[in-house]
């Protein structure tokens, strides 16, 4: 999984769903900065939470619309299944790094809540947009997960020893420490940003036809 990141990836917005996916991003990512600031670890079991909803929900509603429709998935539901199987071991981890305290957790709770439902809605009635939005939070990821590295190496996040349960999951060494985590987690979140773009220009070209 922990595959090379290209940082510069950005997809420049066409169209109004486009715009509208790109400007809720946005707006999550100043909230995000707003309530977290540096705090990188805890910013993380946060939004991991947010970000392991729409590969299961998008993974749910194309496993019933292959049933409805009697059509083959194109492996769409595997990718989106397994994206947010690996979202969820990014919480994971970062529970262990963390320690989310009470407030965090009911935040996690209300946050979730209202994203499942929003987006399970959105995800009916405009799929594009909703592999949109899913593109877009995961280049913000990328930037997050690069300006944690920097406070790491800049000495001001404690470069701690790896969970085992990250070691297990993305077979680092034994000696692995937080920033070796913290790359492949980046690398993942590069995956996914790639993937839903290409989901949503390929539902875009479908649209089209």
């Amino acid at each position: 999984m922990a595959a090379s990141t290209d940082l510069d990836v950005h997809r420049r917005p066409e169209g109004f769903g486009d715009r509208f996916a790109f400007g809720f991003v946005k707006l999550l990512r100043f909230v995000a900065d707003t309530f977290f600031a540096k705090r990188y670890g805890h910013r993380a079991v946060v939004l991991e939470t947010v970000a392991a909803v729409p590969g299961m929900v998008g993974g749910v509603l194309n496993h019933l619309k292959s049933l409805r429709r009697m059509r083959d998935d194109r492996g769409w539901i595997k990718t989106l299944l397994d994206e947010a199987e690996n979202e969820r071991m990014h919480l994971m981890t970062f529970v262990e790094i963390a320690r989310p305290n009470w407030l965090e957790r009911i935040v996690v709770l209300i946050v979730q809540g209202v994203f499942f439902n929003g987006f399970f809605v959105l995800y009916l009635v405009a799929p594009r947009v909703a592999h949109r939005i899913v593109g877009y939070f995961e280049e913000e990821a990328v930037v997050s997960y690069t300006q944690y590295l920097a406070e790491i190496d800049a000495g001001r996040h404690d470069n701690v020893a790896a969970p085992e349960i990250a070691i297990r999951y993305w077979k680092l060494d034994r000696g692995a420490r937080l920033r070796d985590v913290v790359v492949a987690v980046r690398a993942d979140e590069a995956g996914h940003r790639d993937v839903n773009h290409r989901f949503a220009d390929e539902l875009a070209g479908a649209t089209a036809k």
